[in-house]
């Protein structure tokens, strides 16, 4: 890319505001944007320098890179009649090219609204505030409402955190104002209304092919904020040396517009003025013509620059003091300047601000279309006096105003590999297929013997189709056959060689493209190793993007700069624009709660970041830590679900410790409850033992108090028992001797008497017998037995009665 001219063309900017007002000023800001650019030298100026380079990166980038140099390479004085070559060139960068643009738009990123204007700030504080009190009066609170039923808290106590750090994490990653929900939903509506996503992929593609993407946002009263694709080519800017050209003071670009559209555009220009304008496409061929060819020229069309020019402005105000002792401020131009004596109690306020102004020149004339202070500038609300272009622009590896890109790396390479590639064809060609030699005087000394003729085609025959050869060692008159083998193979390996040396080379600068780029086999999936373990293949893809981290930090910078100029350009939809409500509404659509909200959403300062989402890496690297936090049981289930739903790696790792660390807590506090609850359950089995055994002891001394009551009753009764039953044993025997003393004199009586009797009975038994005695004598009768027999006792033969 061609440097700045050192000449400077452009008016001062020292001049009143009313003459950067004037047409002849714009005029010659026009005029020096065209000389710094479109001043021919040689016919290579600094535009067409720029044109021609990225025309030709593009080329590259596609795979159709101009062959002429190739054929002059390989021609000799011009001349390649004796070369049949296919010329198309090998599409080697395309690839490396689609690896990167594709990975960088597939990365997902939300965007973050921050309010950060006085009132926003205040009330984050007072809600972090509030949650401190409820933090330290926790114990106090629970107290009240334990006790006396109030609920002191001034926030959810269930959502409380447990300390500082994890205040700071549920500020980052819960607590959001109804306001920034409103303002990241309204950047979202407008982003997805311009197709920011088709946007996206083309900027990401000029910066990875030519090392510059350029972003348009703009606004007008009938389509409201618009956000458009800037082709780099077609830039001009001032001269800097940063990246990110914040310090540019004018920027524009080159449009190439039909006739019909630009009278449309500007309505004020005659029918004369339109052929004027028609008769500069000589100067949007000459300036063209690598770019447009004349089979691609459109009469119809002309170069028109639409620019951005940076200057300043004085607010000037009269300060008048009123008879209430109040101060009135009344708006002047920056010339009013009274004298110091002047009456009349008022002086002059000033400050210098940025101002922008917006023109439209017609290329190759002196024709100025538009000249004007721009309408609705974008303006931090934490700094008026600044003022934002309407482009934004990055250029990651810009240095001394030369950029750098991916495939500007590389082109040398893909040259070489291209001419490889041709080589490999010249040798290609000139390969001969293996052949054979035959000795036809060998063939005339064998006679095969029956008869047939061995002629050199049966003899090939007989080659090709058994690989069998037949010879004499000795010829007819004996000697010795010097073409005994008839037929040899011949070998052409001479190409071989210097194929495998054509292909090493171009593996060697297809590995020094990768080498350049860092795009790896591992980022490409084209050469796997197959002894390679996953995590190292990962590693390797990890490293490739990081090699291109600065195209996709690039992106993001310009997301998240066209995003902050939305956010400005809200303001103006919502005081300005006749789609306000129909803008309010599409907000409303998602969430009803915004439209209050979005009402007053202009009076807001916002902050604006792009959240980048984790690419599979990182996911996989935060489940591998959420994995291992539940099979250590660190964490529970619902912790790995709230984790996996928060996009920030850093916020989810700071959460997956909090949890980590709050589960500990709850897990040793509930040992210790269970520690405190096994020790209240042993005390009290202790207690209970003790109780028992004090209830059994009283128990066993009350049986055996019992039982010696019992054994006193027992006692007692027995010795009243003894007592009565002695005194009846004493009464029955007093009796029974009683009756034993009567039986006793009964029976000494009886003793007596049966004394008496058996005396008396044997008195008479005595007489009877006698009796008897005397009659037998005395009759002479037999003796007589007095014994009487046994069992035959009868008391009637003692005739008793």
């Amino acid at each position: 890319m061609a440097q700045s001219s050192t000449k400077n063309f452009f008016p001062s900017q020292t001049v009143s505001d009313a003459e950067k007002l004037s047409h002849d000023y714009g005029l010659k800001v026009g005029k020096a944007i065209a000389q710094e650019w479109f001043h021919n030298d040689r016919n290579t100026h600094r535009y067409r320098i720029n044109n021609n380079n990225f025309h030709n990166l593009r080329l590259y980038a596609r795979g159709e890179q101009s062959i002429q140099k190739y054929k002059d390479e390989l021609s000799i004085n011009g001349d390649l009649s004796y070369l049949n070559l296919d010329w198309t060139p090998v599409p080697i960068i395309p690839k490396f090219v689609d690896i990167v643009v594709n990975g960088m738009t597939d990365r997902m990123y939300d965007i973050k609204a921050f309010s950060q204007d006085p009132y926003g700030v205040s009330k984050r504080t007072e809600y972090m505030e509030s949650i401190l009190r409820d933090m330290r009066a926790k114990e106090f609170n629970a107290f009240a409402l334990q006790n006396f039923g109030l609920n002191l808290n001034e926030n959810e106590e269930e959502k409380l955190p447990e300390d500082e750090e994890e205040l700071a994490l549920h500020m980052q990653l819960t607590y959001k104002q109804e306001v920034e929900v409103a303002e990241e939903q309204a950047l979202n509506v407008l982003m997805r209304g311009n197709n920011y996503d088709l946007i996206k992929k083309r900027f990401y593609y000029d910066l990875t092919v030519l090392g510059i993407g350029a972003v348009k946002t703009s606004f007008n009263t009938s389509e409201g904020v618009t956000i458009d694709y800037v082709d780099p080519a077609d830039l001009v800017y001032s001269y800097t040396d940063s990246p990110y050209f914040e310090d540019v003071y004018y920027v524009g670009e080159v449009k190439s517009i039909p006739i019909n559209e630009l009278a449309k555009q500007f309505p004020h220009l005659t029918e004369s003025d339109l052929e004027e304008v028609s008769r500069t496409k000589s100067f949007n061929r000459n300036s063209n013509s690598t770019r447009y060819t004349l089979e691609k020229e459109d009469n119809n069309k002309v170069q028109v620059l639409y620019f951005n020019y940076k200057t300043y402005m004085n607010e000037v105000y009269k300060v008048k003091e009123t008879l209430a002792g109040g101060d009135k401020m009344i708006k002047k131009d920056d010339s009013f300047n009274p004298p110091e004596g002047m009456d009349g109690n008022f002086q002059r306020m000033s400050r210098v601000i940025e101002v922008l102004y917006e023109g439209v020149m017609i290329l190759g004339s002196n024709k100025l279309l538009k000249w004007e202070m721009a309408r609705n500038m974008m303006r931090p609300k934490s700094d008026y006096t600044k003022v934002k272009m309407n482009y934004n622009i990055v250029a990651p590896r810009m240095y001394n105003g030369k950029i750098e890109s991916l495939v500007s790396r590389v082109t040398g390479f893909a040259d070489m590999i291209q001419l490889t590639h041709l080589k490999l064809q010249q040798v290609m060609s000139r390969l001969v297929p293996d052949g054979v030699y035959l000795d036809a005087d060998g063939l005339a000394e064998i006679d095969l013997g029956n008869g047939t003729n061995y002629n050199p085609q049966e003899a090939l025959n007989m080659f090709f189709q058994t690989g069998s050869v037949i010879g004499r060692s000795m010829t007819s008159e004996g000697d010795m056959n010097p073409g005994k083998v008839p037929i040899q193979e011949i070998q052409s390996s001479a190409g071989s060689g210097k194929m495998q040396s054509l292909i090493q080379t171009y593996n060697y600068y297809l590995q020094m493209i990768r080498d350049t780029t860092g795009l790896n086999e591992a980022r490409d999936g084209s050469m796997p190793d197959k002894n390679a373990l996953v995590g190292v293949q990962k590693l390797a893809a990890a490293n490739s993007n990081t090699a291109t981290r600065h195209i996709l930090e690039a992106g993001l910078y310009l997301t998240s700069e066209t995003c902050e100029s939305l956010s400005l350009r809200i303001s103006d939809i919502i005081e300005y624009s006749p789609t306000k409500d129909a803008f309010i509404q599409a907000i409303g659509a998602h969430n009803v709660a915004t439209l209050e909200e979005m009402t007053q959403l202009h009076l807001y300062d916002f902050g604006i970041f792009i959240e980048l989402l984790p690419d599979e890496e990182e996911k996989q690297l935060l489940e591998n830590n959420i994995q291992m936090a539940l099979q250590q049981q660190s964490i529970d289930l619902e912790d790995a679900i709230d984790l996996r739903n928060v996009n920030n790696i850093k916020y989810a790792n700071q959460l997956l410790k909090i949890r980590r660390k709050k589960k500990q807590d709850r897990d040793q506090q509930l040992n210790q409850q269970n520690i405190q609850a096994q020790a209240q359950a042993n005390a009290q089995a202790q207690q209970v033992a003790a109780q028992a055994e004090v209830q059994k002891n009283q128990a066993l001394t009350q049986i055996q108090s019992q039982l010696e009551q019992m054994k006193a009753q027992l006692d007692a009764q027995k010795m009243e028992q003894e007592h009565v039953l002695r005194k009846d044993i004493l009464m029955l025997e007093h009796q029974m001797n009683l009756q034993l003393k009567g039986m006793e004199v009964q029976g000494v009586q009886n003793r007596e008497i049966e004394k008496e009797d058996r005396k008396d009975e044997r008195t008479k038994i005595q007489a009877t017998q006698q009796s008897e005695l005397i009659d037998q004598r005395q009759t002479g009768k037999p003796p007589k037995n007095f014994e009487t027999p046994k069992g035959t006792f009868d008391l009637s033969s003692f005739n008793i009665g």
